[in-house]
């Protein structure tokens, strides 16, 4: 029995179940403790530790009472323990044990593995809130797994689907290209990055951004890493890369300002939150490689 029936259930009579068994439902789902990762809009719901942490709220029961309609989802294990995940209508407000935060500001006081698993549960919340219906007749949607629905008319299945991006750090001799896109919030200067368009390979979609936005070309291109990026259902694939020719031409409707920046100058840079700050302090400790590449 999945956790969606068991909290959703006010009445026997909307399973067809008798009382009886929607009791066994319930203490088999909540016999042993899970973390809860509550969100209310883009607010994560922490409980408060010592010295400024926090941690997500872990127990039999949700720290907070949930309405019927409320769909409790489960996540994958995090070091052995089960994890859920739902979306409640108002904040909690009025009990110290809690504190309402945003999920990206949540990184500085979360430990790693819970920031990632409470970006895993806004993007399942997301999926789920943007799936009623199918896309198809119109009917609405079903769960079917943990992370799949269908249709209750026509059949089709739909997933969670991630918005796959590139970010980049291009080097020319001692300096790196750092730009201020128009979406970012404060002053800082970020990286080139840029959404993975159909039939491109990622190595395509860095060189045809750099053109787009800066108009440089590059060559060295080699792959970093990879992070999830539930802002809010991204994946972002960090690239390296030499700089070859051009004048930096910005794309005004992208690019507000942006330059090549050496060490001892640089300006504000994204916090470590983010894969453009993993690159540019990689770079800064001299951990990116040289030579060949695509």
């Amino acid at each position: 029995m999945s956790d969606e029936i068991t909290v959703r259930e006010a009445s026997p009579l909307r399973l067809g179940l008798p009382f009886c068994m929607i009791r066994l439902m319930v203490q088999v789902v909540y016999d042993k403790p899970v973390y809860w990762f509550v969100f209310c809009k883009d607010e994560l719901l922490l409980q408060r530790e010592t010295e400024g942490r926090c941690t997500v709220p872990y127990g039999a029961e949700p720290p907070v009472k949930l309405a019927e309609w409320n769909t409790v989802h489960r996540l994958t294990p995090l070091e052995g323990r089960d994890c859920r995940t739902v979306s409640i209508d108002m904040p909690v407000v009025g009990d110290e044990r809690y504190v309402m935060t945003g999920l990206r500001a949540s990184y500085d006081i979360l430990p790693r593995g819970l920031y990632l698993k409470a970006g895993k549960g806004a993007e399942i919340l997301y999926w789920d809130k943007n799936t009623k219906f199918c896309g198809v007749c119109g009917a609405p949607m079903k769960l079917h797994t943990d992370i799949s629905k269908r249709c209750t008319n026509c059949g089709k299945e739909v997933w969670p689907q991630l918005a796959t991006a590139i970010i980049v750090l291009v080097r020319r001799g001692d300096s790196i290209l750092l730009v201020h896109a128009h979406n970012l919030r404060g002053k800082y200067y970020g990286l080139v990055a840029g959404f993975v368009e159909t039939g491109e390979t990622l190595e395509e979609c860095v060189r045809r951004e750099l053109m787009e936005e800066t108009g440089v070309t590059v060559k060295n291109i080699r792959y970093f890493g990879s992070q999830p990026w539930p802002y809010p259902c991204g994946l972002m694939i960090g690239f390296y890369a030499d700089y070859v020719e051009g004048d930096l031409h910005l794309q005004r409707s992208e690019i507000a300002y942006g330059g090549w920046f050496s060490r001892d100058k640089l300006p504000d840079i994204p916090g470590k939150v983010s894969m453009a700050r993993m690159l540019i302090d990689a770079w800064l400790e001299g951990r990116l490689a040289e030579g060949c590449g695509g």
